[in-house]
């Protein structure tokens, strides 16, 4: 890889996944961080899986898990992108990055300012433009995805999952209680309304609709009542589970626009 702008990611979900894809394919030296055990429902165009198996390709494009700041040049050499756990972005100021992007989706302020960076973005509300970052994303769907603010905040959260085949709700699973997660089910399976997907103790996670399993937590992690822990794509398209969603590659736009806009690489 060709030497260019430092990016620093704080989280390593689906959309940090998409966003880093994005900026790794434009010649960027990027990095992840992580907290211990993340959890991602889109494992399979999630990076942040590389924390468990040690690596992670998301078309073509692998992530490494490393251990410490000084393998993170090392992995840049062989054209993969590091991985760390550091939740409270110890590397940072090792690491000094050009740029710095909030992509938890907290949905609130983790601890970032503006001074963390020469450029600050931070994707989805919590965050005001001007203020805790130079830039803010919008991450909602709809007709302003992707759009850059460089005043002010995105749209609140609505708390109602985004459409896609006009189903909103109800091809979310979320846990029924507090438990450890288990499934047996394989992301990219067919499933039918009332199908059993997975169980938290003796509680059963039940298909609202059928479709398409494209996105399950992994088994043996402990979920609180409520949480979010699998997707079914009601479309039906199998093909869809292992690539980065029309959101995430929107997202991903936007922060390498950003990018552009300071540094006109």
């Amino acid at each position: 890889m060709e030497p260019g702008l430092v990016v620093l990611i704080k989280g390593a979900g689906e959309m940090a996944s998409g966003v880093a894809w994005r900026l790794f394919k434009s010649h960027l030296r990027v990095a992840l961080t992580e907290r211990p055990q993340p959890l991602a429902v889109r494992r399979a165009v999630s990076f942040c899986e590389a924390a468990y198996e040690g690596k992670k390709v998301v078309e073509g494009v692998e992530a490494v898990r490393v251990f410490s700041p000084q393998e993170i040049t090392r992995e840049w050499t062989r054209n993969r992108i590091p991985l760390l756990e550091d939740p409270e972005l110890k590397v940072l100021e090792i690491l000094a990055p050009d740029v710095l992007i909030e992509a938890t989706l907290s949905k609130r302020n983790t601890g970032i300012s503006m001074g963390d960076a020469p450029l600050v973005i931070a994707l989805g509300p919590g965050y005001e433009a001007g203020q805790d970052a130079h830039y803010v994303v919008e991450t909602n769907r709809g007709h302003n995805l992707g759009r850059l603010y460089d005043q002010g905040t995105a749209e609140p959260n609505t708390g109602v999952p985004g459409e896609i085949a006009g189903v909103t709700h109800q091809r979310v699973l979320r846990a029924p209680s507090d438990g450890i997660f288990e499934t047996e089910r394989s992301l990219g399976r067919p499933v039918n309304p009332g199908d059993t997907v997975a169980w938290v103790g003796r509680d059963e996670v039940v298909a609202g609709i059928g479709g398409v399993l494209r996105g399950l937590i992994r088994s043996g992690i402990r979920v609180r009542h409520g949480l979010k822990v699998g997707d079914i794509d009601p479309r039906g398209e199998a093909g869809y589970v292992n690539t980065i969603s029309e959101k995430a590659r929107a997202i991903g736009g936007a922060v390498l626009e950003a990018i552009l806009r300071v540094y006109n690489i």
